[in-house]
């Protein structure tokens, strides 16, 4: 190797290795991509948040690498290759010779299989949202609990770090950055609390850490996150809401709010503590992270990119308010589909959550949501429980100053007292909705449905029909339309609380 350029030999030696690969070229990696294999040569650098100036160094970066993103991508990342040197003066991999340098090896995945591309081509579904949401909570859960690391103080260091940063390199002119680090720091001293309250209570983990979609690719049909941070804990552990609001934040950049719906109440739904506490503190964090990228595109040079990233991170750092939608109709009225189409449009950033009765019996027996229930599942004392656990989470969101939308039946008026009730003790407004479909169509939607998290059969409607809901004094609505009119009609309603977008 050269004085000039140790590393250039052996990004010749692995490209022929590799034959003719595509290279890609950061500031802290070279990228070399094959038919079937890749490899990955960290650069000898030094910046103020990683160091991999000495060979011993980046081995040590590699392993880490390896493994911290094995929680994620196990059939992705298959290992460390060491880089030697044999007697003759050639390079090899895992040689007997003296070592050289490390590189991690990964299995190539197709160039359009990143959710980057799928988003930009209209492929991201929301099946594969669900399915990486779970899988980001899992991983989320079974990490340990960090009382180091994170914290109001780590936040403020990031948020001084972008100030200085943006004085640099400017992504908005000086009056709107100063106002919006404002901003940024008025939410930070407003959520101080609640931030290490949250750490305390065991929600800093070791996380991902740069959970964006460039970073999240199609494997083998799986959504499958990779190339999470390894050269700094102060960066990857951090609060699990910060890490998924990343993602959170990049679906709603490009312009894809529901699935950024999706994957929100996806994962609070798998996770296995309740996050309704720190649900205020998304949008700071959703900015912050739109806020660190515009700095990063306009480092580069990106002035457009930055400047959209800058413009997204002061539209979603807004204060959140409580308040209770209920959604009540018997099986097959569309409760689900009008749910999730009405909460997208339900302020702040990534919008309300999603309490869904079928969904919680679901959990409740360790199901899987489109698993079938048996009988026992459906006896009155455990829909007492699920109503029950639904009017508290939904008390517990919007006392937490969160917009939540609640669908079941609520065919007894009990159980529509109950949910007023719940607001009431919130002291939040609140705003029930009866989803009205003549009997044909409610049956032929339930006999359409497939893989659908309601088990409810047109036996099940049969039997809903023959009891007595008493008087209904929520506003009647006509479900027999196109979704955009009930839609519409619902948002004529709501605009008086101020969660409307």
């Amino acid at each position: 190797m050269t004085d000039r350029d140790p590393q250039q030999e052996i990004v010749d030696f692995l490209s022929k290795t590799l034959g003719a690969p595509r290279r890609i070229v950061t500031h802290i990696s070279i990228v070399l991509l094959g038919a079937d294999r890749v490899y990955k040569l960290k650069r000898a650098v030094r910046l103020p948040y990683l160091d991999f100036s000495t060979r011993a160094l980046r081995l040590e970066m590699c392993a880490r690498e390896v493994a911290f993103n094995q929680r994620f991508s196990a059939g992705l990342y298959l290992g460390v290759r060491r880089v030697t040197r044999e007697p003759d003066g050639a390079l090899a991999l895992d040689g007997a010779g003296e070592f050289i340098d490390a590189v991690v090896e990964m299995r190539r995945f197709a160039d359009d299989a990143l959710f980057e591309d799928m988003a930009r081509t209209g492929r991201l579904t929301g099946e594969m949202i669900e399915t990486l949401a779970r899988r980001v909570a899992g991983s989320h859960d079974e990490a340990a609990p960090d009382t180091v690391h994170g914290g109001a103080d780590a936040m403020r260091r990031i948020v001084d770090s972008m100030a200085e940063s943006l004085g640099r390199a400017p992504a908005a002119d000086t009056a709107e950055t100063d106002a919006h680090l404002a901003a940024l720091r008025d939410a930070l001293a407003a959520q101080a609390g609640r931030i290490d309250a949250r750490r305390a209570q065991g929600r800093v983990r070791p996380c991902h850490g740069d959970l964006n979609l460039r970073n999240i690719c199609l494997f083998e049909n799986e959504p499958t996150p990779f190339d999470c941070i390894e050269f700094s804990d102060e960066i990857s552990t951090i609060d699990v809401l910060y890490d998924i609001a990343f993602l959170l934040m990049d679906l709603w950049r490009v312009g894809l709010p529901a699935l950024a719906n999706v994957a929100f109440n996806r994962y609070l739904d798998a996770r296995r503590e309740s996050e309704a506490d720190g649900l205020p503190l998304l949008p700071f964090f959703m900015a912050l992270r739109a806020t660190i990228r515009a700095h990063v595109e306009a480092s580069q040079g990106h002035a457009e990119t930055a400047r959209a990233f800058f413009h997204l991170s002061r539209a979603v750092l807004r204060r959140s308010e409580g308040a209770i939608v209920a959604i009540g109709g018997f099986s097959g009225s569309g409760k689900s589909s009008i749910a999730a189409a009405l909460a997208p449009r339900l302020a702040p950033a990534p919008a309300a959550r999603i309490l869904n009765s079928d969904r919680i019996r679901k959990r409740l027996f360790n199901a899987a949501p489109a698993d079938r229930l048996p009988p026992q599942a459906y006896t009155s004392e455990v829909s007492k429980r699920v109503y029950e656990e639904m009017f508290a989470a939904a008390a517990r969101v919007a006392r937490a100053g969160w917009p939540v939308i609640v669908e079941a039946v609520f065919d007894r008026p009990q159980d529509r007292a109950a949910i007023e009730t719940a607001a009431a003790t919130a002291g939040v407004p609140f705003f029930g909705f009866w989803l009205d479909v003549d009997l044909a169509q409610r049956r032929a939607r339930v006999e359409r449905r497939v893989d659908d998290v309601s088990d409810a059969t047109a036996e099940v409607l049969a039997a809903q029909m023959k009891k007595e809901t008493g008087a209904i004094a929520w506003e009647t609505i006509d479900a027999a339309r196109e979704l955009s009119a009930i839609v519409g009609q619902l948002r004529d309603v709501l605009p008086a609380w101020r969660g409307e977008r």
